[in-house]
Formats: structure tokens, C-alpha cells, sequence
């Protein structure tokens, strides 16, 4: 059995939520014993593979409420988190631990390094020279509450961890290869808290449709995609086709705004995309007609491609069984009609979601059941909880890490504060 003296903090999970705890924890009181269990070989793994290997570590949109609104689940209960430690907090923090960040024009904030090593780095150099101890390859079987504190079931030799406070962050069930396979939850329900409905968010959208492989990496910057379901939830955004169906910003927002509905090949979920959200489809009719006025001699796959991409161009005649080769000025008024609509709404049936891929978790433990002023929960004293494992999602754009960052940053402050008070 592992003993140590002062006051003794673990928490179970190295990824942001957890690296931010123990830092802030650290910092703030450098006279608590802080042990961090990771059962991967290294910290920080869902970090550095973030934002394509960039780390979008946080956002760079002014305003609370504006941040707050980009989460479909959990915005209300962040409030307090995220004032604490808010995006702006986030990016001086982190410069001022010694990595330089950038905004790019879409407000997502990353090193200027473009490598998320440079994030863990951060933390991996605060924790060498302190009381943290890191304890990776290592899993926590089974976690139990005593009378003073918690009891930690280790995979090392049946070893067990005895500490004053426990902090669960070992996040969601996305990205499985990370090891983010839900351990958390369980131990969360052991110390007697409930969990909300669990589905995979932010994820890419597989269709019945077949064509999408065919224009496979052709992105469009700005499309209004509208779910067909009882509220006709839309959203607006650059998409992306892919092999399996549709992927990108504005796919993942959808996908994390119908995360429990249900849908497969049986019962497909129709979404209309429509690729021209500024224009009205007579707007569009009128811009084909001209198109073709000042274009007679053209044939009509040319014409079309002045307003869509080619490929694209030639699956909108395969869908509406028209002739590319014909020549512009034969197209009929009915043609022009049929296209500008299909332009406005190209019907895609919904059959899947890419589980197991999916950047985030929707659902968690219940926030009913946790302080937001501290993240400690109310049923258990001394148990914190932060980042993903909660019923907490954001859109993509640096949203999750920073509400990650917010919640770790406030449990580990939280610890600090009530031992400097004793």
C-alpha cells in the first residue's frame, strides 16, 4: 500500500481536464500531494492528436455568452467555470507557461508551432520539478470512499492508493484509441452518481447515397444544413464529401445537435443541404438563365460548373437524369427549375455515424449532481469531476478543450483554496 503524508489528491485521467487540475492545483498550493493516474504510456494523447496534430486548445471569440452558446449540452452549468478561466485566461496561461499561440481567421486558437506536443510539453515540465507524481501505464481497477478520503484498486500488484480527494477526468468514449473507453463512468456510478444517455458527437454522417465517394475531398465553404426531424434542426458551415458520406464543421455541429436520435439503413435520417444559403432558389434560376444567355454555345455541364464545382456538377445531372453534353441553349425552363431547387435542397438520407471516430462523448454524469462554483459533487464529498466525463459538448473550434481546461483548471483550484483554508 502506498503511503505518504500532507494532503493527498489523485486524479484519474492525464488528458487536459486532468493535466489542468493538477496544474492549477499545484500552483495555487504547492503543499498537496498530487498523484495522476494514466493508464496509457503517456500523457496527453487525445491532446496531441487534436486539430489534425495542431491542438485547437481553445477559441478566440470575445465574450462569454458567445463561448457559452457554442455548447449544445452543459452551456448553463459552465458559466462559472468558464468565467474563472475563460478562453482569454486560457491563451495567457499558456503563453505564459512558454508556448506562443496563434488566432487564425476562424477564431480557433493554436500553438504557432502547429504541434500539439508543445501543449503536454507545458504541463510534462511543471509536473518534473514538483510534487506531482505521475503514474502512467497505470489503470485503476476500482475506486471506494472511506471516512476521511478514497481508496484506489491499482493494476500494479494489487497495489491501493489512499487519498484525502479524488478527481475523475478520464473523459468520454470518443477517440477509443486514446484510451478514452469510459473507465469513469463506472466509478462514477460506484461512488453514487447517475449518468445521462451516452452517443457520439461530432462525428461524420455515413449516407444511404452512394455518390458523395465519388467527389471524395471536395469541401464547399458555406452550406445550410437542415435535419428533417420534428424541429428541422439546421445549421450553416463548410461541409465535406467523403467515401462513407459527409464530414466537416458543419456536419459535426449537426450531428452534435441530433446526437440521440436515432438512425440507420432501416430508418434513415433526411438532411437537405443547401449549397447556396445566401440565395433564394429563384435567385439561383435567375443566375443559371443568365449563365446560359451569355453562354449559348456552351453545352450545359459547363454552365453549371460557372456556379458548382465540375464533379459536383456532373452528380447534380446524374440526380436529375439531365444531359451534360446538351447544349445550354436547350435547356428547358423545367430543367433550369428542377436544378435551382436541387441546388437549394440535395436530399441525403442519414444511415450512420462513424462511432469510435467521433471527436467527443454526448451525455455524462449528471451535472444536476455537481457544484459548478467548485466541481465537487453533492453526493460524494471530496469527489471533483472535469471535462468530458461530464454531460458537457461543444461544437468544434477549440470548444471542448477550453470547457477541459475550465473545469480542470476550477476543480484543482477549488482543492487549493479549501487546504489554504484550513
Amino acid at each position: 500500500m502506498i503511503q505518504v503524508s500532507h494532503m493527498k489528491v489523485a486524479i484519474i485521467g492525464g488528458g487536459a481536464a486532468g493535466l489542468m487540475a493538477s496544474a492549477a492545483l499545484h500552483e495555487i498550493n504547492q503543499q498537496v500531494k498530487i498523484f495522476i493516474l494514466e493508464k496509457n504510456d503517456a500523457l496527453g494523447k487525445k491532446i496531441i492528436i487534436s486539430g489534425g496534430g495542431r491542438c485547437n486548445l481553445t477559441t478566440g471569440l470575445p465574450g462569454i455568452k458567445i463561448v457559452l452558446s457554442k455548447y449544445p449540452r452543459g452551456g448553463k452549468f459552465l458559466s462559472s467555470a468558464m468565467r474563472q478561466f475563460s478562453p482569454t485566461d486560457v491563451f495567457k496561461w499558456f503563453e505564459a507557461h512558454g508556448i506562443p499561440l496563434k488566432i487564425e481567421s476562424d477564431q480557433r486558437v493554436f500553438p504557432k508551432s502547429n504541434n500539439g506536443h508543445d501543449v503536454v510539453l507545458v504541463f510534462e515540465k511543471i509536473f518534473k520539478h514538483s510534487s506531482i507524481q505521475t503514474l502512467i501505464n497505470t489503470k485503476v481497477l476500482a475506486v471506494k470512499k472511506h471516512t476521511l478520503g478514497f481508496e484506489l484498486t491499482l493494476d500494479r500488484d494489487s497495489q491501493s492508493l489512499i487519498t484525502d480527494k479524488l478527481v475523475l477526468t478520464t473523459g468520454g468514449q470518443a477517440y477509443r484509441q486514446t484510451g478514452s473507453t469510459g473507465d469513469g463512468y463506472a466509478f462514477a456510478v460506484s461512488l453514487g452518481h447517475s449518468l445521462t444517455k451516452l452517443a457520439p458527437s461530432l462525428s461524420a454522417l455515413a449516407t444511404h447515397e452512394s455518390w458523395p465517394k465519388n467527389i471524395s475531398g471536395l469541401s464547399i465553404d458555406k452550406t445550410k444544413l437542415t435535419a428533417k426531424n420534428k424541429t428541422n434542426t439546421n445549421v450553416t458551415g463548410p461541409i465535406l464529401f467523403t467515401h462513407h458520406g459527409i464530414s466537416g464543421p458543419a456536419v459535426f455541429a449537426l450531428s452534435s445537435l441530433v446526437a440521440f436520435e436515432k438512425f440507420s439503413p432501416k430508418k434513415p435520417l433526411t438532411i437537405l443541404v443547401d449549397l447556396f444559403p445566401d440565395q433564394s432558389t429563384s435567385n439561383l434560376y435567375d443566375s443559371l438563365k443568365k449563365n446560359i444567355t451569355d453562354n449559348l454555345k456552351k453545352d450545359w455541364l459547363n454552365v453549371l460548373s460557372m456556379l458548382i464545382p465540375k464533379s459536383l456538377a456532373q452528380i447534380a445531372n446524374q440526380e436529375l437524369l439531365l444531359n451534360s453534353a446538351k447544349h445550354a441553349a436547350e435547356m428547358s425552363k423545367q430543367d433550369l427549375t428542377k436544378t435551382s431547387a436541387w441546388l437549394k435542397n440535395i436530399p441525403l438520407n442519414i444511415v450512420g455515424r462513424s462511432a469510435g471516430n467521433e471527436f467527443v462523448t454526448a451525455g455524462g454524469v449528471n451535472l444536476k449532481e455537481i457544484n459548478p462554483a467548485t466541481m465537487e459533487s453533492k453526493i460524494c464529498p471530496g469527489l471533483y469531476f472535469a471535462g468530458e466525463i461530464l454531460d458537457i459538448d461543444g461544437f468544434t473550434g477549440g470548444f471542448n478543450l477550453q470547457s477541459s481546461w475550465a473545469t480542470g483548471h476550477l476543480a484543482g483550484a477549488s482543492i487549493a483554496k479549501l487546504n489554504l483554508s484550513k
